[in-house]
């Protein structure tokens, strides 16, 4: 029987790239927001702050506006530690 082995975000140009294009926003202060942040810590994005960044993605643009922003916090789904933690770097960038 073989294992499925998972291969690491910065090791799938695929992956990469419908991560870059997940970030592309109705909101085009989520979308410049999200676009630098890319462009500057993509290659160094560990799978766990992928993980956060795409459970931030499934979010509407006004509700992911409102976490950036710090004016809300995570709740539910997005509401661990590396989506927290993630929101920092977002918030500081």
């Amino acid at each position: 029987m073989s294992e499925s082995i998972a291969i690491p975000h910065q090791s799938d140009p695929v992956k990469r790239a419908r991560l870059r294009w997940r970030a592309r926003r109705g909101l085009l202060e989520n979308d410049l927001i999200l676009t630098r942040f890319l462009d500057v810590n993509e290659e160094s994005l560990t799978d766990e702050e992928v993980d956060a960044f795409s459970r931030l993605m499934e979010l509407p643009d006004n509700t992911l506006m409102d976490l950036i922003m710090a004016k809300k916090q995570p709740e539910a789904e997005v509401d661990l530690p590396h989506v927290h933690a993630l929101l920092l770097r977002l918030q500081t960038a």
